[in-house]
């Protein structure tokens, strides 16, 4: 998942677009990898399903609390500063949960990371369409999806990995798992992977301060407005729509991911650090698999019509992955990510399409959409308590027809040009995604 930000101008720079891909591996590595976590997390702390929810709850719930805030910050103190805060703050979250493996320093520690990449994710979009050229900015934008991709499909695996070797570190063992033998407890050995993360982020954190960024310069549509703006834009209709079609992708698109591990553990058996995580990995893989589909589609069919037909796929994959047995859950919840895949850029651009001004304050308010990914895990695992995780990860179908609903109501002022005929379009003409 990722915000749509639009500002930019000069300055154009292939080696900081490419800096700006790297960071948006960054964000998705330490994003993604609470769902394979889950399993061992309640192992560890001997957590029932709500007090594990929390821990998503605390990462996308800065998500909110940042989302506009950044925009505003970045106004006044520019790009880099904000980076840089931002970064530091996921290090902090990441080696005090290193240092202190609890359950609370967990919820504090997953706080401190999803501020982080809420600013970073507010700072970087304008930064790379400045750096890689207005012209460029589609096309960069979905390569960042890939790099976005990419690093969740990697993530579970890095966590595998690590789990798999530590147990059995010895002489022979490669130079990263004796170190992390040496300083992650014998009974915690997914700990280790935010012993990566904090590695990660002061290298991200040297690296930033010694590049230089371009200027930004900002239409006046483009800007993060004041408070009134935003009350003005929360008073819509429109808004409100489209506020909660991001709140309920997000919810969705986490619903699905941190819980497929301790699904597949609870209903058919299955170990969470193999078949667990290979399945979380394949979720993020689909997803970016099908981003590359959407290019094709949204050239071809009104992204309205795309959007109904991916949800409704989406449903049927669910009902799949809930109800059938082991195998085609295995199947079926990879699936789930590749229906999911258009979701996050068509909403976005129906909603930023759907209003003639104040893009820059309607984008921050979007962009606090994703505190769904906070509520949703949490509705899940509470349910899941009382009823069961299947009963839980039914709400899904709710989130999943909402979306779906989106596609109905949707009104757009320009919709997304495709090769059909000009007679054929239903308003007028552009790009909306």
């Amino acid at each position: 998942m990722n915000s749509m930000a639009e500002p930019v101008r000069t300055g154009r720079n292939p080696y900081i677009a490419a800096f700006i891909f790297l960071i948006f591996f960054v964000i998705s590595l330490l994003t993604n990898i609470i769902g394979p976590l889950v399993p061992d997390i309640i192992k560890s702390f001997n957590l029932n399903l709500t007090m594990v929810a929390v821990l998503p709850f605390s990462f996308f719930i800065a998500y909110g609390v940042m989302s506009i805030p950044a925009g505003m910050l970045i106004e006044r103190y520019k790009e880099k500063k904000i980076m840089m805060a931002a970064f530091i703050s996921a290090f902090g979250g990441a080696i005090i949960f290193s240092l202190v493996p609890r359950y609370l320093t967990a919820v504090l520690s997953l706080f401190l990371i999803g501020a982080g990449m809420a600013a970073l994710q507010v700072a970087i979009n304008p930064l790379l369409r400045a750096a890689g050229g207005e012209e460029n900015f589609a096309f960069n934008s979905v390569l960042a999806q890939l790099f976005f991709g990419g690093a969740s499909f990697l993530s579970p695996r890095i966590y595998s990995h690590f789990v798999r070797n530590l147990g059995s570190a010895g002489a022979e063992s490669p130079i990263h798992i004796k170190l992390m033998s040496r300083i992650v407890p014998n009974d915690l050995p997914w700990v280790s992977v935010y012993w990566l993360f904090a590695f990660i982020v002061l290298i991200m954190i040297v690296a930033l301060a010694a590049v230089r960024f371009p200027g930004v310069e900002r239409k006046p549509e483009e800007k993060a407005g004041a408070w009134s703006t935003h009350r003005h834009l929360l008073g819509k209709s429109t808004v409100i729509l489209f506020f909660f079609g991001i709140f309920a992708y997000v919810g969705t698109e986490q619903g699905v991911a941190n819980w497929i591990s301790q699904f597949l553990y609870s209903y058919h058996g299955l170990d969470p650090q193999t078949a667990g995580a290979r399945t979380v990995s394949w979720f993020w893989g689909l997803m970016t698999i099908g981003c590359l589909l959407g290019l094709v589609l949204l050239k071809l069919f009104d992204s309205r019509k795309i959007l109904v037909g991916f949800s409704l796929a989406a449903m049927a994959f669910l009902t799949l992955a809930l109800f059938g047995p082991g195998p085609t859950a295995l199947v079926a919840f990879p699936l789930i990510g590749f229906s999911a895949s258009v979701m996050w850029s068509i909403i976005f651009s129906l909603a930023l399409n759907s209003v003639d001004s104040h893009h820059g304050s309607f984008s921050g308010i979007l962009c606090t959409g994703i505190i769904g990914g906070a509520f949703l895990p949490l509705v899940i695992g509470r349910l899941g308590d009382r009823f069961g995780l299947r009963a839980g990860m039914t709400v899904l179908y709710l989130t999943l027809a909402y979306i779906l609903i989106i596609g109905f109501l949707a009104r757009p002022l320009i919709t997304n040009k495709t090769l059909q005929p000009l007679k054929k379009k239903t308003a007028g003409t552009g790009s909306a995604v």
